[in-house]
């Protein structure tokens, strides 16, 4: 197996001539002869007893040809483009030029990385304000934590009120008749939480332990289900138990159960100072972000719609790893969701679109820059991802090539370079005309893409349907840099 000519075609496109040799063709078509013979019939001759020459006088004597070469084409192709020294960013179109005695010849057209030219990426103007950290933020966080450590205690002497969590049966009817998925025991439903209709919670209050009541409601006319959109309906409730949640107080006891300090005062300064380092992420990954949008502008390239079609699929990939992470997959989601995976590939187009010419503004940045990473730095990294996925880090070198984990390294130290060399200025204050007076805009927000919705669960008729949203977040120690072009 050899790599015997590169052609460079049109822009982007090379042609990649190589071979398998005679021997190792010879020998794959012997091992799928017997693999596939018991298989075929010939008459005068057992199932699977035929010689090789007859089977190939009756079906001709390329039969066994096709599954001979696609077994060995994969490592063919592969051999022969790592000797091509060329950044291929496509999947190969493969010809078969010849089988003859010197074995088979074979051609593979492939778009390989453009030609990429950037300048004035130094002194790149961004605005960076960190997030000032306020006792409200500070109480909110200390609320949460409240929440975590919350006992919930039997209710057993009063009746019901709003904030407690009643365990209830219930069953609906709407005109005397019972309705599918109106029924439930044993649902544990805060009172005031609004997860059901409107009017249905406030019913139950003042409700005492084995009472069995009515609740009427009417449906939403925005209601789901078209039957039940704007109907009357009567609930037969049944309230079994109560429980109450009893939040700790905030005193130095609590700073000690919650956390690994003796008093509360140093509990919220801990809190505190972890707002701020958020904060200070935050502001530095906007600047990553003003960083990325302004390299797109100043990227020259042609880049070939395969190289964003490879990116899209492998953020397809990506997202399909997330969902199995939360107990589904990508057959599922298209299932529940009615999407197809074209809509969903055409979706990631932007943003493959981006992360590309992100990518390839960096590397010409590095390239022009000159930018070293060292094999300490790599093994350092090697150890980094090791640990934060705890698993070896053969293992890890095993899935990571150190020459890729290279580049990457290299885009990141670009990156660096960039945010050093960057000039921060003021924040502009936008201002938009309403009733012919000037008024301050409101604060802008950067919303972050969704590719697709979760798919919505049934919920029982008396409940609020809300509809959840996911995004695919996976990151790779590899793909920091460009993960920001999100």
């Amino acid at each position: 197996m050899s790599l015997k000519n590169v052609t460079k075609k049109e822009k982007n496109v090379v042609e990649i001539e190589f071979s398998i040799d005679k021997k190792a063709f010879d020998e794959e078509v012997s091992r799928v002869f017997k693999k596939n013979a018991a298989k075929m019939n010939v008459p005068g001759f057992r199932k699977g007893k035929a010689p090789r020459s007859i089977i190939e006088k009756m079906y001709g004597k390329g039969v066994f040809y096709d599954d001979a070469i696609n077994n060995l084409l994969p490592e063919a192709y592969t051999e022969a483009a790592k000797e091509s020294k060329e950044e291929i960013v496509s999947q190969p179109e493969f010809e078969l030029i010849s089988i003859d005695e010197n074995g088979v010849a074979l051609k593979a057209k492939v778009y390989v990385k453009p030609e990429v030219e950037i300048e004035g990426y130094k002194g790149i103007e961004v605005e960076k304000t960190v997030k000032k950290v306020t006792d409200e933020d500070v109480d909110h966080e200390l609320e949460h934590a409240r929440q975590r450590n919350a006992r919930t205690l039997d209710v057993t002497d009063r009746a019901a009120q709003t904030d407690d969590i009643a365990n209830i049966d219930y069953e609906g009817f709407a005109d005397g008749v019972a309705f599918e998925g109106g029924k439930g025991e044993n649902h544990d439903l805060k009172l005031g939480s609004g997860q059901f209709i409107p009017g249905f919670e406030d019913q139950i209050v003042g409700h005492n332990i084995g009472d069995k009541f009515d609740v009427n409601v009417t449906f939403p006319e925005e209601y789901h289900s078209e039957e039940l959109a704007g109907k009357a309906a009567v609930f037969k409730v049944k309230l079994n138990a109560l429980k109450v949640t009893e939040l700790p107080e905030l005193n130095d006891e609590f700073a000690k159960d919650a956390s690994e300090f003796d008093t509360l005062a140093e509990y919220k300064a801990d809190i505190k100072a972890k707002i701020q380092e958020r904060n200070e992420k935050e502001a530095e990954n906007h600047v990553e972000e003003q960083i990325i949008d302004a390299l797109g502008e100043k990227l020259k390239a042609d880049i070939p719609e395969a190289m964003i079609e490879t990116e899209a699929e492998n953020l397809l990939r990506d997202y399909d790893n997330n969902l199995r992470m939360q107990g589904m997959n990508l057959s599922d989601f298209v299932k529940y969701t009615g999407m197809s995976l074209d809509t969903m590939r055409e979706q990631f187009k932007p943003r493959a679109e981006r992360q590309v010419k992100t990518r390839l503004a960096l590397e010409k940045i590095a390239e022009l820059e000159k930018i070293e990473v060292f094999e300490k730095e790599v093994e350092d990294e090697f150890d980094r991802i090791a640990k934060m996925y705890n698993i070896g880090v053969e293992e890890v070198k095993k899935s990571i090539e150190n020459e890729n984990l290279k580049k990457d390294l290299a885009v990141q130290k670009a990156v660096d370079l960039l945010k050093a060399e960057a000039v921060i200025v003021k924040a502009k204050k936008e201002t938009k005309k309403a009733e012919g007076e000037e008024k301050p805009a409101a604060k802008k927000t950067t919303a972050k893409k969704t590719t697709a919705k979760k798919a919505e669960g049934e919920e029982a008729p008396a409940k609020k349907t809300t509809a959840k949203k996911t995004t695919a977040t996976k990151k790779t120690a590899a793909k920091k840099a460009e993960d920001k072009a999100e």
